[in-house]
């Protein structure tokens, strides 16, 4: 193909494109819209989920919401801050992160320290309730250390070694981890980002079908070794065939049967049924999808998936037009991060997934799967204000808007304030004499 017909059918593709989709900041508002609404969202969602919980823990209908609120009121200042940060300032962020995240791996397994709940110990308890998942927090450091590293050794990544080593055995440290807490959820949705990792940068076909063969022998011990996940396993099938055993089939038929009462539009909101004790467990945590089908039906369920393919195509946006090999690495992984993880979210609540225990981003309850996420998406709006022209066209509207404030605020041309108004003497009447 000559130069000529190649440019002809860029032009055409770009042609056939939505004229917003063109235009330079268009990756960076898709990030932000679609962000906004999946946190609103989320927010109505765990408030109306909660509520019952909430009222038989903390006498308040609206305790575990306001929890969420100050979540999401440290996420969105971390999510801006993130945004400011320039690539080459995270390239040196990622190592000390990654670090933190594996000693508090390490931490979380020792009794006393690590929190067990249901038996899995993937807690840290911190003062005034909360609590920390340090395997939330490694997901983001391995997608900014592993992008590092990669563009680092990118001229040495022809040898498989130096492809594979030191990132797979750091990041199967990590997995491993994560496994004995356990947690098989985000063991996935690690593995995702290291293989997404090696895919950018053209590793050969053996590197991943070595990785998926060792995540998957992994899996089958673990499940094997503990009867309340080869139970889990056994009943996906049928899900409903035994629901008496909450280990079992038991949280996934609630969940069905919640996504089935719903129909097309919802029972409405607030009127779950599910919520009520005795009903779907972890309503407003691991399955807070399946209240949003109860409650908003088909078409909410849709509006939430079509939200995450949003962001996931902007994400994939950014990868493919910033011209930093950092930024092309660490937004892939942030990417397919966040799509992963809400992708098997919503695959166990519909049945197509055995369960996992991993919560829906953006939309479950919980500081430490919310800000870790934020902070991520932050980065990606930092790399999309690097785009070609987004620069200038971003000072543009800001400059627009900062002019649009002070010519409100100013008084209008030609008329004068009140304040700047001079003061006149009173007229003195002449008073007419009396008759």
């Amino acid at each position: 193909m000559t130069a000529v017909s190649t440019a002809a059918s860029v032009g055409a593709v770009s042609a056939n494109r939505p004229a917003a989709l063109q235009r330079p900041l268009a990756s960076y508002y898709l990030v932000v819209v679609s962000t906004g609404l999946l946190l609103a969202i989320g927010f109505v969602m765990v408030l109306s989920a909660s509520s019952v919980r909430s009222y038989q823990t903390f006498h308040s209908a609206y305790a575990i919401a306001l929890r969420q609120g100050i979540f999401i009121g440290i996420g969105l200042p971390a999510l801006w801050v993130a945004s400011r940060i320039p690539a080459r300032l995270w390239r040196h962020l990622g190592l000390p992160i990654l670090l933190a995240a594996i000693f508090l791996l390490f931490a979380v397994l020792v009794p006393g320290i690590g929190r067990n709940v249901d038996g899995a110990r993937r807690w840290i308890a911190l003062p005034g309730g909360f609590n920390l998942q340090p395997s939330e927090l490694a997901k983001l450091g391995i997608a900014v250390w592993g992008a590092d590293l990669l563009v680092r050794k990118r001229k040495l990544l022809r040898d498989w070694k130096h492809l594979v080593i030191p990132l797979v055995p750091v990041v199967g440290l990590v997995g491993v981890l994560v496994m004995l807490e356990p947690d098989m959820g985000t063991t996935i949705v690690v593995t995702s980002v290291l293989v997404a990792l090696l895919w950018v940068v053209g590793a050969p076909g053996r590197v991943f079908a070595w990785i998926v063969g060792v995540v998957l022998a992994l899996g089958v011990v673990m499940a094997v070794a503990e009867p309340y996940r080869l139970a889990r396993l056994t009943s996906f099938a049928d899900p409903c065939s035994d629901t008496h055993r909450l280990l079992k089939g038991y949280q996934a038929c609630q969940g069905l049967q919640a996504l089935g009462g719903g129909g097309w539009v919802g029972v409405g909101l607030g009127a779950s049924r599910e919520k009520w004790a005795g009903g779907l467990p972890n309503p407003y945590t691991d399955y807070v999808y399946a209240i949003v089908g109860e409650e908003l039906g088909l078409l909410g369920t849709l509006t939430v998936l079509l939200l995450f393919a949003t962001l996931t195509y902007a994400g994939f946006r950014i990868a493919k037009r910033t011209k930093d090999p950092f930024a092309r690495l660490a937004a892939t992984g942030i990417t397919v991060w966040i799509a992963v993880q809400a992708l098997v979210n919503m695959a166990t609540v519909v049945g197509l997934l055995p369960v996992t225990g991993i919560p829906l981003p953006l939309i479950s309850f919980g500081g430490s799967a919310l800000i870790p996420t934020l902070v991520g998406i932050g980065m990606l709006l930092s790399f999309a204000r690097d785009e070609p022209g987004a620069a200038t066209a971003l000072a543009s509207q800001q400059g627009k808007l900062r002019a649009l404030v002070l010519h409100r605020a100013a008084p209008s041309a030609g008329v004068p304030s009140r304040r700047s108004r001079p003061i006149s003497a009173p007229v003195r009447r002449p008073v007419s004499p009396r008759r």
